[in-house]
């Protein structure tokens, strides 16, 4: 506790800390941008808009159907679907090939940025790293120069230096981590709520088409 009480990055670790706290700085700011995204603009009820929209293709009102998906044009699950809806009077390779093509649109949208976050957590480890061992080039460089009585001094700086860059990387890259595996997480808990409910409405144009065809 003392450590943690005495810890500031501005004093300890020069240029070292100074960059791994404009990378804490990025990543936080990420991390609020892909959360805020994938719990709350792409927060849906999937289950209802499905419904509703296989309602209205029951009811043979694609138009209607379209306009559901054109009320959440923004989020991808709309998007998938529509995509579907549009080519909902063409045959099932066509249908299917403009859902797979609007789900891999929609896979890069939701998984955007997020991949940045793993590769963060490994600068600040490796800064965190450089730091140490710089400050271990200066404890021993200085100990090497210094008078006996100031050689304890400067080997004690130079270690606060590398270990204190080597705690605040690691500060930074584990919740980090910790964020990237939540929010992947969530991202594949999406992308797969998106499949199903494309599979879904494929299935059941193609149902009603090949009905449609034999009538």
């Amino acid at each position: 506790m003392e450590f943690l009480a005495k810890f500031n990055p501005f004093t300890m670790g020069g240029i070292w800390m100074f960059l791994i706290l404009l990378v804490s700085v990025y990543t936080f700011t990420l991390i609020v941008e892909r959360m805020y995204t994938l719990w709350f603009r792409y927060k849906i009820s999937a289950n209802q808009v499905l419904n509703q929209i296989l309602s209205f293709v029951d009811a043979n009102n694609y138009s209607r159907a379209i306009e559901v998906c054109n009320a959440r044009q923004n989020h991808p699950l709309a998007v998938v679907l529509k995509a579907g809806l549009m080519k909902a009077n063409k045959n099932d390779i066509e249908v299917k090939r403009a859902l797979e093509q609007a789900m891999l649109k929609a896979e890069a949208q939701i998984q955007k940025r997020t991949p940045y976050l793993a590769t963060l957590a490994n600068v600040a480890t490796l800064l965190g790293l450089l730091g140490t061992i710089f400050g271990l080039i200066m404890a021993f460089e200085g100990v090497e120069m210094a008078s006996a009585a100031k050689k304890q001094e400067v080997l004690a700086r130079g270690i606060s230096v590398a270990m204190g860059t080597t705690a605040f990387g690691l500060i930074v890259a584990i919740p980090t981590t910790i964020a990237h595996a939540i929010i992947t997480a969530r991202q594949n808990s999406i992308i797969t709520t998106i499949e199903d409910a494309a599979m879904t409405l494929f299935s059941y144009i193609s149902s009603k088409n090949r009905k449609a065809a034999r009538h």
